[in-house]
């Protein structure tokens, strides 16, 4: 396939304004309308459930037939439903737009299909321009899309000798400011951040996302799990969102409740024990592991059992990338899609 350089660069653009859009149930989604020529026609995001969606906010700056034989570049196929508005594919082809190029399909059943009906009345198609961009930026909403569970991060800190905390359990601080600042503003991008009534009895955190000046802006909902009571005076009483308690340890069950309530950004700093439960069910999606240049020994080690027996059943990781923060490193990994076979 192949794309010109005005519409590579307004895919580019079309991420930079779906960026503006508000994370929610819907996808972050932007739209850049070309004129035959390559010029900038019009530009269009999608600004929340019940409100015009991308494309058709950028026809929307358009009059008359201005729109006519105009390419329109968007980060995902255009809908093929009605839902609170109207089928975004339709009003491509009403305006007149000649071709449409898109990043990434739609994996919904009712929303999908939009580039066949584009297709079908004439229109060329194209997609996969900047695919991994837009996969990265929409990866929550497609995780909740196609699993119908929000998309979790694990996270922990640890010695390089693989330890979570000294021997009398006291764990503050082995990583740096550094790496403490990073964890902060992953917390503000999430919408639930997540600990067990083990480390909140033993830490008594806020799970407040936090900078210099105090509160971030934006608040991850602070979520936990398991059947202890949270006492009264607990620093997480004081959060700026209502806690979410949940007395069990049917991870799933957690799961599908946030995804309910529209929360698909999950963000687990649990402790050993969560993380691992986490892991071991096969509910991780990415995982953050802040590593400090520090050795504890001991026997509090950063996971527990993730049901790996023997080394087959290992869970192999994927590296996303690896940053330098101050003394300490942060390696981002996800699941491998398949144990490579053989190897030592």
């Amino acid at each position: 396939m192949a794309f010109s350089e005005a519409e590579q660069r307004a895919m580019a653009r079309a991420l930079e304004l779906a960026r503006r859009g508000p994370r929610s149930r819907n996808p972050q989604v932007g739209a850049v309308l070309l004129s035959p020529s390559g010029e900038v026609l019009a530009e269009g995001w999608h600004r929340g459930a019940g409100t015009p969606h991308a494309e058709v906010d950028a026809l929307s700056h358009l009059e008359g037939d201005a729109a006519r034989g105009a390419t329109a570049v968007v980060t995902l196929e255009p809908c093929n439903h009605t839902g609170r508005t109207g089928p975004c594919a339709e009003a491509l082809i009403a305006a007149g737009v000649a071709r449409v190029v898109f990043a990434l399909p739609d994996p919904g059943d009712v929303e999908g299909g939009g580039g066949e009906r584009l297709h079908a009345a004439g229109v060329d198609v194209e997609s996969g321009l900047l695919a991994d961009e837009a996969r990265a930026l929409l990866e929550p909403w497609l995780t909740a899309r196609t699993l119908g569970r929000p998309h979790v991060t694990v996270k922990w800190a640890q010695s390089l000798d693989g330890r979570a905390a000294a021997a009398d359990g006291t764990s503050q601080w082995i990583t740096g400011p550094l790496a403490r600042a990073d964890v902060h503003a992953r917390r503000a991008q999430a919408d639930a951040i997540v600990v067990g009534t083990g480390t909140l009895l033993a830490d008594d955190p806020a799970l407040t996302a936090r900078d210099d000046a105090g509160l971030r802006p934006t608040q991850p909902v602070p979520v936990v799990i398991g059947r202890a009571q949270i006492p009264a005076g607990a620093a997480i009483r004081r959060h700026p969102h209502d806690v979410l308690h949940y007395p069990t340890r049917d991870l799933a069950a957690v799961l599908a409740d946030l995804h309910d309530r529209g929360l698909h950004r999950v963000f687990v700093e649990g402790g050993p024990t969560l993380a691992s439960a986490f892991l071991a069910a096969g509910l991780a999606d990415r995982v953050l592991v802040y590593l400090a240049p520090t050795l504890l020994g001991g026997s509090r080690t950063a996971l527990a059992d993730i049901g790996v027996a023997t080394i087959s059943q290992q869970r192999r990781l994927a590296i996303e990338q690896i940053d330098r923060l101050g003394d300490d490193l942060l390696v981002v990994a996800r699941p491998a899609p398949s144990a490579p076979e053989g190897g030592s």
